[in-house]
């Protein structure tokens, strides 16, 4: 974890305290965007900068245009950028090798020699927000007219390592008013949830070696450690992801800058559509702002609803890594966001009854939401075959 290196203690001590003692908001502003070019070279290298400094340039640049062609133009180069870097291995080895097997090998073996060993670090974040950036310029929101405070929007590093996803029209006012002041709230409330993030990364950390361990030994376990393995597994994403989250918001607000938050107790949910209002907010909100209500949202009958929404949550799938088992995570969660908006029309008599006992009950709503919730986190961990094996072992099978 980029947070827990000595480099970073290191960064740290350093950057706060110029940051806090230099009056001068220019001065801040020059110690703040130092900060963030040392920190993303340092952990993304040459290599890793050198193509999200392009993508950077471009998209400001098409910003201070407002050309609805160009803004669109780099957007598509935007997502090509992503495509390419995360998931050419995958499309030509997965899909291609899926319909052609004797290709597999061939192009495996060679892919390696010519494509990079890893994406630029946190690429998917960075095409994200400059998409969103381009995208609410074409539709009439102001540009960013300082190169500065776009790169600090674009390379504000507190967000970089896993969010949130920010939105440059809450980015930049809370920005500029970190620049004018830092109160000594904001600093004890960053320490806070920093303190916070760091012991939800510990549990994590716990769980994920206990989970390494018996992993392998699923099919071994009790039924009932089985499914003590299961909670294991929800909690572990849970604590580790918001923690991060937690940690990102703490640096962030001792800069004086408030990010949105990203997790609100989203294991409370009584359905999977307020799951997903509480699940990674910055990205579920992203996804439905700029692909769902694109592609036509609710708007065009329940058909097409439920195929936008599959199609949403197939790339929300695919943005957590380039693999079977995360398009399988995320269509299953789109097969069950369908259902829960369709069932009442769908079942007829029988819908409307299940929907007042859930309303009678919200403990039974909360059960099942929560049970379809944890069964999909074995697709978003282990293959899709091994996850399927592991599910029937849930249910008793052997």
């Amino acid at each position: 974890m980029l947070f827990l290196t000595y480099w970073f203690v290191l960064f740290a001590c350093v950057v706060y305290p110029l940051y806090w003692l230099v009056p001068v908001r220019a001065v801040r502003l020059a110690v703040l965007l130092s900060a963030c070019a040392v920190f993303h070279t340092h952990f993304a290298g040459p290599a890793g900068v050198l193509p999200i400094a392009a993508l950077a340039v471009l998209t400001y640049a098409a910003g201070l245009t407002r050309s609805r062609s160009l803004c669109s133009l780099v957007i598509a180069a935007c997502v090509l950028a992503l495509v390419f870097y995360k998931y050419t291995t995958f499309l030509l080895v997965e899909v291609v090798g899926a319909l052609r097997p004797e290709w597999r090998d061939y192009l495996g073996g060679h892919l390696h020699d010519l494509l990079p060993s890893a994406p630029p670090l946190a690429i998917s974040f960075f095409v994200f927000e400059f998409v969103h950036y381009l995208a609410d310029v074409c539709r009439g929101s102001a540009s960013i007219k300082s190169p500065l405070h776009f790169g600090a929007y674009a390379i504000f590093w507190p967000s970089i390592v896993a969010g949130p996803v920010k939105r440059y029209q809450d980015f930049l006012p809370a920005y500029k008013r970190g620049l004018k002041c830092v109160g000594v709230l904001d600093v004890a409330y960053g320490l806070v949830r920093v303190g916070i993030g760091l012991i939800k990364k510990f549990a994590a950390d716990n769980l994920t070696v206990w989970l390494t361990y018996y992993g392998p030994h699923f099919d071994t376990l009790d039924f009932l450690w089985r499914w003590f393995f299961l909670v294991c597994l929800a909690y572990r994403i849970l604590l580790d992801f918001s923690g991060y989250s937690d940690m990102a918001i703490g640096f962030a607000r001792m800069h004086g800058i408030v990010l949105a938050e990203n997790f609100r107790w989203p294991y409370l949910a009584r359905d999977l559509a307020s799951f997903w209002q509480r699940w990674h907010i910055s990205l579920s909100t992203w996804i439905r702002d700029y692909v769902y209500i694109p592609l036509g949202g609710s708007r065009r009958g329940p058909a097409r609803k439920a195929v936008n929404g599959l199609l949403a949550f197939a790339l929300c799938g695919l943005w957590h890594g380039a693999g079977w088992n995360f398009l399988v995570w995320g269509l299953y969660h789109g097969i069950g966001l369908a259902a829960c908006s369709t069932y009442r029309s769908l079942l007829g008599s029988a819908g409307r009854g299940l929907a007042a006992r859930f309303e009678r009950h919200p403990q039974l709503a909360w059960m099942l939401t929560m049970l379809y919730v944890g069964v999909g986190w074995l697709f978003f961990f282990y293959p899709v075959a091994r996850a399927v094996k592991m599910l029937n072992f849930l249910l008793g099978g052997s």
